[in-house]
């Protein structure tokens, strides 16, 4: 039996996983879905971890999931936790030194969009609908589900550069989705292998995948954790 740790994507809270939480809890596993400060305009990325650290606790044999934002908190459990695993789900992977708000840039994540906005045909106001971009795969009952528990992103944690001087000293897997159009396929290839130098794990949703495929999600995270 594992402890998962879930660290939240940005404006979002334990709820996001709730879905994913009772597959893993099926399993057999313990699950813990941490609640970031993201509406307080006074947490920065110190405070996330601090958060963190204090919602996990005394937990053992833990795997950190972090997701999206959650990769620049993630790692910075695992600099103050001891952790089994770590898994950066469809990540913004951070490096020493750059904030959060300087990634989009560094990383040429517009290009990529602009890319495949052309690749798909989009309109310009289709490449900014929530509905095209975030929610093509989920119901319309669980996208009035998702506006319900949405919160409100502070810019705070953008601006803190990641404080980390070197990756920590943690087994470190990259998971991310094919269908994503948030963060395209191959962006996120490159980035992962760039950043980290491992080949990401790859499976088939969105952005949002631990709402539109948590079963496929859990097995996937199994898999990881089983080290196939």
């Amino acid at each position: 039996m594992a402890t998962y740790a879930l660290v939240p994507p940005a404006g979002s809270g334990p709820w996001y996983w709730h879905l994913l939480t009772a597959e893993l809890v099926s399993r057999g596993h313990e699950v813990i879905a941490v609640d970031l400060p993201c509406d307080d305009d006074s947490a920065g990325l110190a405070e996330y971890a601090d958060v963190a650290f204090r919602t996990i606790g005394r937990a053992r044999d833990l795997v950190v999931v972090g997701q999206s934002l959650g990769a620049f908190t993630a790692p910075l459990v695992c600099d103050r936790l001891p952790v089994d695993l770590l898994v950066l789900l469809t990540p913004m992977v951070p490096k020493p030194g750059e904030s959060a708000g300087e990634w989009w840039a560094a990383t040429g994540h517009a290009q990529a969009r602009r890319a495949q906005a052309q690749r798909q045909g989009w309109t310009a106001e289709q490449d900014q609908d929530p509905s095209v971009i975030f929610f093509h795969e989920l119901p319309p009952a669980l996208v009035a589900e998702v506006a319900e528990h949405s919160r409100d992103q502070s810019g705070r944690p953008f601006a803190d550069p990641w404080p980390l001087a070197a990756w920590p000293d943690v087994p470190t897997r990259a998971l991310i989705c094919a269908d994503d159009r948030f963060f395209p396929a191959d962006f996120a290839r490159r980035l992962v292998r760039e950043r980290l130098g491992i080949e990401p794990d790859e499976m088939g949703g969105g952005h949002p995948v631990a709402l539109s495929r948590p079963k496929e999600l859990a097995d996937r995270l199994e898999e990881i954790r089983a080290g196939g």
